[in-house]
């Protein structure tokens, strides 16, 4: 593997600046890389491509550009947001990203059709899908989905609802009214569906940012049934980096691979340790909704990394079977499944996040974040 970095100190220590920033709700002094501690021959250009937004569910490649990981790495990366209308694995398949964030039976869908990539970085390693109803609607488990107007966003984000469907014995083509979800909870919030999808770092937030009329104040968890698709045992997993199957033969495009994922797991470490410097970076950014918001949101994406043993990015081979069966058992309207076979062994491999882990222990950065402890975080009207 050629190594453009020339390194100006000892060998495996990074040169480091300190600056005052707030975190977690106090100003601490946040280790950061200071760029002038290497030089590279030259900077790869790098295009990653987001499945959503700009927002702190991506957190940690925002930090591994604004503190310098990437260019430590001689990268210069360049992230492109993602959209309704954007699909991030076939913009890898395209030619037209190098990298990408896609859930994994997203991907492993477009794998099937003929995509060939290859997940070789699983960030998230917990599933974050929640179904939300109010609680006199009694709904407390899938069971409870029958006869119920059950929100879904659609665009393959639906697979953990017909997956805790399927294993409830409910046909969703029979037993439950399936409704197309916009992006938010304002059809929940409305009553015109019983139970809305979320995320646990975006939507969830969302109905707790929202006023009660009957009180004039926030609504409370108190006000709430969560069905968590994570609990029920049908979670799925999510955010991963997929990278090229075709060019992955390229020396140079692995290599680049090693370091791409080596600074990004660095960016989440980094947003382990300074959640607020993370959310304040992403609001900078230019994100839709606000800081408090971002902070939330933030905090529980760490909880789908970290702790994360034998270090963050790695895939677990159980996590991976299991979620490739429910794609090959869970059935849609149709009746057709997810997966029609099962995945080859090629389409996930740990080496390469192996080989990054390698260099971050090399320059003392936890990975595993076996210490971890979310904080708590007090959410404003409308995330403000």
């Amino acid at each position: 593997m050629r190594r453009n970095v020339i390194w100006k100190l000892a060998a495996g220590v990074a040169a480091m600046s300190l600056v005052a920033v707030a975190c977690g709700g106090d100003d601490e002094a946040i280790d950061t890389f200071n760029p002038d501690a290497v030089e590279c021959a030259e900077l790869t250009p790098v295009k990653l491509q987001l499945q959503w937004f700009t927002q702190a569910q991506f957190a940690g490649y925002f930090a591994a550009i604004d503190q310098g990981f990437y260019e430590a790495q001689c990268l210069d990366v360049t992230i492109l947001e993602g959209g309704v209308d954007i699909v991030p694995q076939q913009q890898l398949a395209d030619g037209a990203v190098d990298f990408a964030l896609s859930w994994v039976p997203k991907a492993l869908a477009s794998r099937e059709a003929g995509a060939n990539i290859v997940d070789i970085a699983q960030i998230f390693q917990r599933s974050g899908t929640l179904q939300v109803s109010f609680k006199d609607k009694g709904i407390t488990s899938p069971a409870d989905f029958a006869g119920k107007n059950i929100g879904n966003w659609g665009y393959g984000n639906e697979f953990e609802i017909f997956a805790a469907l399927t294993k409830a014995g409910l046909d969703p083509a029979a037993d439950v009214t399936l409704v197309q979800q916009q992006f938010d909870m304002a059809a929940l919030l409305a009553g015109d569906i019983d139970a809305a999808e979320a995320m646990t770092y975006n939507e969830y937030a969302q109905v707790l940012e929202a006023v009660n009329p009957a009180t004039g104040e926030l609504y409370t968890a108190d006000d709430f049934n969560v069905v968590s698709y994570e609990d029920e045992g049908v979670g799925m997993l999510q955010d991963a980096i997929w990278a090229s199957g075709e060019r992955l033969a390229d020396e140079a495009y692995r290599a680049t691979a090693v370091k791409f994922v080596a600074a990004s797991i660095q960016g989440w470490s980094f947003c382990r340790d300074y959640v607020k410097a993370c959310a304040d970076l992403v609001v900078s950014k230019g994100s839709k909704l606000g800081a408090s918001h971002q902070l939330w949101q933030m905090n529980e994406v760490n909880k789908l990394i970290w702790p994360s043993a034998g270090g963050a990015g790695m895939i677990d081979a159980a996590a991976w079977d299991r979620t490739a069966t429910l794609a090959q058992e869970t059935k849609n309207l149709e009746g057709s499944t997810v997966l029609t076979a099962a995945p080859g062994a090629e389409a996930y491999n740990n080496d390469i996040v192996t080989e990054a882990l390698a260099i971050l222990a090399g320059l003392g950065v936890d990975t595993e974040g076996s210490s971890y402890e979310p904080i708590n975080v007090a959410l404003n009207e409308a995330g403000a």
